[in-house]
């Protein structure tokens, strides 16, 4: 990549994305070509063609594949040998997925000039929201970023995740300083290792600076919440912290404390007084806004499984603060960015930039008619994929990637709809993830269907005054016939500390059995089907778990080689540690009291 991108500020900036989106064919034939010339010499591409760098030869030689078909080349590198396998330029990293919605974290390769693509991205993001918010440049913003301890390969190459290799990277620590990107968080309690004593002077620090603060924020809407829930129930040290000007003695990491050792440097009573009045109130109904007057927005992934958190963000900014998504991006790549940010959550689109690989999409139809037709681990045949610039408004696709560091035709795994264009370029509607899916018979129950009913049945529980504040599923298939399991934290509006005791007392069984009716009554039609007909799955199932029950789960991923920053509550549980936990919490279960609604 060009270097000279990095430096495109403001104006430039939009041009720049005018200019891609303009000539979106013609920038990825290019990138397609590049590709194919820098890397046709590897054991991968030269398994197919030959030494060709044609591009026809590639789309129909080369095949479609998962993370099966190319992870015995990663591993071969990761164990010692020759880049050249898959990569034309040597891969310098390897970075570990999340892990959390497909099992074992996967191990993707990354080159260097990757992080120029990543910065790149990332320096779009203030130019766009500049246009639609004025100020930007006269405060800070309070982003809660964290680093994961990295590991290393058999051969020594970092393998670590995305984000922390970004933060640990020149491109973060080295960045040019400008009003657009003064953060309150001390680059060295980001770096911090220990995520308890970062969150914790990263939330001091966001405090000290509560009147400059313009924009919060964290990468996914889940990492925002678990620092809000951090708060509550620390903020008391944090104000002894300012009060007395002394950082307190449990901080013990030594970045941690050279970083806070210019943030708290004198002692603030009048500051401690008005925080300490904030957060000792009985209800915490809009204590963003409390808290951070000047705040503008809140910028976290609400979208996908994500918009779960809606509700709760909703309620801690009392619905004044916008929830913004700026960018889609993964492990294996960064994908694109959101144009119109203050846009409704419901409504983002994405607009995919043409430099950052060569896109292809599997074909879903219209309507998602298609979703369950292309299996995670089946053959997709090549002449199926459709160009970025040939998909169609309103279609169904499966995002394909071809990468410089050495992906070729990978399926990301994510589903998207088309939304509209940018110029040539098309935006997308993140819908889910493929491989999250609930199945007991015939029935397949993806992420979007099980948010939508999960939705529609959570609104029982605004008439007593209750939240919905994480959820996660499980088929159950140790009885005959197997059934649903959706397991529930549920919260008292106005009351921070109140027990899942007391919300059980407030919303009787048959409230919890009508939730677990309206989950099924908006379950597709095959699902009812089973429940009715064939009789194939049982009642579905609520099990109510106590307060913290989803921060232990967090804990367990991250414990377990997962990333703060990258965390995502999965929406189906697969591991036995996972669903054993969950089941030690389960305070009250109820059942479908009736079938569903079912006509042949």
């Amino acid at each position: 990549m060009d270097g000279k991108k990095l430096e495109y500020k403001g104006e430039e900036a939009l041009k720049e994305i005018e200019r891609l989106t303009q000539k979106a064919d013609e920038v990825q034939k290019n990138i397609l070509k590049e590709i194919l010339t820098r890397n046709r010499e590897t054991e991968y591409l030269n398994k197919y063609m030959k030494g060709s760098k044609d591009v026809l030869e590639f789309k129909l030689n080369v095949p479609v594949i998962t993370y099966k078909g190319i992870r015995p080349f990663i591993q071969r590198i990761a164990n010692g040998e020759d880049s050249s396998l898959i990569s034309g330029h040597p891969i310098t990293e390897m970075l570990s997925s999340s892990g959390t919605s497909a099992g074992a974290p996967k191990l993707m390769p990354s080159i260097a000039e990757d992080l120029d693509r990543r910065t790149f991205l990332y320096n779009l993001i203030m130019p766009i929201m500049n246009q639609y918010v004025s100020g930007l440049d006269g405060g800070k913003a309070m982003y809660l970023y964290f680093i994961k301890a990295e590991m290393s390969t058999p051969c020594g190459l970092p393998a670590r995740a995305v984000l922390t290799s970004f933060y640990k990277s020149k491109h973060f620590k080295c960045r040019a300083r400008d009003p657009f990107n003064d953060y309150t968080s001390p680059d060295q309690a980001i770096l911090s290792n220990d995520s308890s004593q970062s969150m914790y002077c990263q939330l001091l620090a966001g405090l000290i600076h509560r009147h400059q603060v313009l924009r919060l924020g964290a990468v996914f809407a889940s990492a925002f919440l678990r620092a809000i829930s951090f708060l509550e129930r620390n903020w008391v040290r944090l104000c002894d912290d300012i009060r007395t000007g002394q950082l307190d003695l449990t901080i013990t990491d030594p970045r941690c404390r050279s970083g806070m050792s210019a943030v708290l440097s004198s002692p603030d009573p009048r500051l401690a007084s008005e925080i300490y009045d904030i957060c000792s109130r009985s209800s915490w109904k809009g204590v963003l806004c409390r808290l951070w007057p000047r705040a503008k927005y809140i910028e976290a992934v609400v979208t996908g499984s994500m918009a779960q958190y809606i509700p709760a963000l909703e309620y801690y900014s009392d619905g004044k603060l916008p929830l913004v998504s700026t960018m889609y991006a993964s492990s294996e790549c960064y994908f694109g960015v959101n144009l119109k940010p203050l846009c409704d959550p419901a409504d983002v689109a994405f607009t995919l930039m043409p430099n950052m690989c060569y896109f292809e999409f599997i074909p879903l139809g219209e309507n998602g008619t298609m979703l369950m037709d292309v299996g995670e681990e089946e053959e997709v045949n090549s002449d199926k994929l459709v160009d970025l610039v040939q998909v169609r408004l309103g279609c169904y696709y499966e995002l394909v990637v071809t990468t410089f560091a050495g992906l070729y035709r990978y399926r990301i795994g994510d589903v998207l709809q088309v939304t509209g264009f940018h110029n040539t370029a098309p935006q997308f509607r993140f819908i889910c993830r493929r491989n999250v899916l609930l199945s007991i018979d015939n029935d397949k129950t993806n992420e979007e269907d099980l948010h939508k009913s999960i939705t529609a049945a959570k609104k029982l529980l605004e008439p007593y005054n209750a939240l919905l504040v994480e959820y996660t599923s499980y088929a159950d298939t140790s009885t005959l016939p197997g059934h649903y399991v959706l397991f529930w934290e549920i919260q008292l509006h106005g009351s921070k500390a109140a027990g899942m005791g007391a919300a059980i007392a407030v919303l009787d069984d048959k409230v919890l059995q009508e939730c677990c009716i309206a989950v099924e009554e908006e379950l597709d039609y095959i699902y009812r089907g089973c429940r009715v007909n064939e009789r194939s799955v049982g009642p579905l199932e609520i099990r109510v778990v106590e307060p913290g029950t989803f921060e232990e789960l967090m804990d367990l991923f991250i414990d377990r080689g997962g990333s703060i920053n990258q965390y995502k509550t999965p929406r189906c549980i697969k591991s036995k540690a996972a669903l054993k936990l969950l089941n030690s919490h389960v305070k009250a279960s109820f059942f479908s009291p009736r079938d569903p609604k079912w006509v042949p």
